[in-house]
């Protein structure tokens, strides 16, 4: 099992900056992939990013590429969502989520962070 405690989230203006906070309670070893998913209202949620634990290999979604990067901080346990040039569009509540192997499903889940951007 893995904990994961988002944080980072807020009110910010269009074109500004965001980093969110993902702090694990299990160590990197024991997870195969982490991501972020976001939710906005009246929609499904999305995939935003992910990396893969044991290579650092990161991938985007389209939305996300060239202003969101995913990162992972072995000292703190913590995987980060840094987010540049926000535009209204990216308002939702971001989540975090961790499989511990592959081939199974994201089955562990952050409380979520509101990311709002106003225009």
């Amino acid at each position: 099992q893995v904990q994961l405690t988002e944080s980072g989230g807020g009110l910010v203006q269009a074109g500004a900056s965001v980093r969110l906070s993902c702090a694990a309670s299990r160590s990197p070893f024991h997870i195969y992939r982490m991501a972020w998913f976001r939710q906005a209202p009246g929609k499904e949620r999305e995939y935003v990013a992910a990396i893969t634990m044991s290579s650092g290999d990161a991938q985007f979604a389209d939305s996300a590429k060239g202003r969101f990067t995913i990162f992972w901080d072995n000292a703190k346990s913590t995987l980060y969502l840094q987010m540049n040039s926000l535009k209204p569009e990216d308002t939702a509540v971001y989540y975090c989520a961790a499989r511990l192997e592959f081939g199974q499903p994201y089955g562990y889940w952050g409380q979520g962070t509101q990311v709002t951007v106003s225009s």
